[in-house]
């Protein structure tokens, strides 16, 4: 287990006494482990003040200072991505606090999210002295992959409750979700269960990051099995039919509809246009998938896809990602949202470090530069959500639901993975070999870096 040291300030220069509050303090290198990990806790600081309700779960809306702006409404996302969040830093920090609350969140994704009648987890909750009343009950896939997302690392955190949990979600997103025709999964349900027409991207996206957080927690091939049937039909098949990239929207046959949310580009969870952040998370999930199926196709497809988006969303002018373009190369959306960056940087770490070629890492460089510049708050900690296309912020809601830092942070742990040395210790309750030979040991991924 990694624990905090002197080291993880050493690359922050010491504060100019006479400098704004706010300003960026210099940086003596992106790529500093002690940089990195000082970013983590830096963050963590942010929601430690507010973030734990007694009663269950956690606060999921925060202002610029970590003020608790909204204190009952309660999001499926955010309940898992805390969990995500304290398991990471339980196994990085060793702290046993962090582990208290993983148990506590995935308490409250029991008590205030599930809903035992109807078998399902409710998207939306309003939660007031213990008691829950269902503000959405709409069964979402992305929100099911969020809470296998959770499980699974839970159990690498060592809560063994959580493991028995990761087969029963995997189980209901197959009955209720799974395309077998297509190899996907659909999106969408009522609260009873009746599945819409609608196809998207974004919630296989995410189960493939879920799944295979699964395989890591538990070295079961059916996880990475399905992991690699759903990134292989959406990042190859469907990519075909939008001109090598990936789409967000589907109908139900799987062919692409080019016109959903047309006169919503900005939407948090379907925007219309390709998302250049989807193109390099995708890629950071190939990569990862890499680790444990060294297949042939997978470095290329994710080159592409970083390379795409880089290509026609970097700001020439002010920096920085932005949102989305349209099938004709159009900007359509130029503000900049964090996880845009964040996923980002963590993908250039990633290609840097797998293909040994210096430009992937100069782009985590300069995302880096003007992330810290402009997304990361040096006054109260965390980044903020969005900004506009010349980076100035648009309010003092710094994390509503759905936020909660998961994507920077995990960015940093995930760029740690890139870095000379060992990430963070192996999942906790696998074999020594399944540790050593595919699971989550990050000192074993340096031995493929140059496959």
């Amino acid at each position: 287990m990694t624990k905090p040291t002197d080291s993880a300030s050493a690359a922050i220069a010491h504060p100019d006494p006479h400098a704004h509050p706010d300003a960026a303090p210099p940086v003596a290198s992106f790529r500093d482990r002690g940089f990195l990990l000082s970013h983590v806790q830096d963050t963590l600081r942010f929601y430690a003040p507010n973030v734990l309700d007694p009663s269950g779960g956690f606060h999921h809306y925060f202002r610029d200072d970590g003020s608790v702006y909204n204190a009952t409404s309660r999001h499926l996302v955010s309940t898992c991505r805390f969990v995500f969040n304290y398991a990471m830093a339980y196994r990085e920090f060793g702290d046993p606090q962090y582990l208290e609350y993983a148990r506590h969140g995935l308490q409250f994704l029991h008590d205030g999210h599930w809903d035992p009648q109807r078998q399902g987890y409710d998207w939306e909750i309003d939660w007031r002295d213990g008691k829950k009343r269902t503000l959405d009950g709409t069964r979402h896939c992305y929100g099911l992959a969020f809470v296998l997302l959770a499980y699974s690392h839970a159990a690498m955190a060592g809560i063994d409750e959580a493991r028995p949990m990761i087969a029963a979600t995997f189980e209901l997103m197959e009955h209720r979700f799974w395309d077998r025709a297509a190899g996907l999964y659909a999106d969408e349900a009522t609260p009873d269960w009746i599945v819409s027409s609608y196809r998207g991207q974004n919630a296989n996206m995410h189960t493939t990051e879920a799944l295979l957080a699964a395989y890591e927690a538990t070295g079961h091939l059916v996880y990475l099995d399905r992991a690699e049937r759903v990134a292989s039909n959406l990042t190859l098949r469907q990519a075909k039919l939008s001109d090598g990239l990936v789409w967000e929207h589907f109908h139900a046959d799987w062919s692409v509809d080019w016109h959903y949310n047309e006169e919503d580009s900005s939407n948090i969870f379907r925007p219309w246009g390709f998302q250049p952040g989807h193109q390099t998370e995708w890629a950071k999930l190939l990569l990862i998938l890499e680790r444990h199926r060294p297949l042939p196709w997978l470095l290329p497809r994710a080159i592409e896809l970083f390379d795409a988006a880089m290509a026609r969303a970097w700001d020439n002018d002010h920096g920085g990602l932005y949102y989305g373009f349209g099938p004709d190369g159009t900007v359509c959306d130029h503000d900049k949202y964090f996880w845009v960056q964040a996923e980002t940087l963590a993908t250039a770490a990633l290609l840097g470090r797998r293909t040994g070629n210096e430009r992937f890492w100069d782009w985590y460089d300069e995302i880096w530069r003007y992330s810290w510049t402009h997304f990361v708050d040096h006054r109260y900690g965390a980044w903020y959500r969005i900004l506009t296309c010349d980076n100035r912020k648009y309010s003092d809601e710094k994390s509503p639901a759905g936020k909660t830092d998961y994507h920077t942070m995990g960015a940093c742990y995930e760029t740690l993975n890139a870095l000379p040395g060992r990430g963070m210790a192996p999942p906790v309750g696998l074999s020594a070999g399944f540790a050593r030979g595919h699971g989550d040991d990050r000192r074993n991924e340096q031995q493929g870096a140059a496959q």
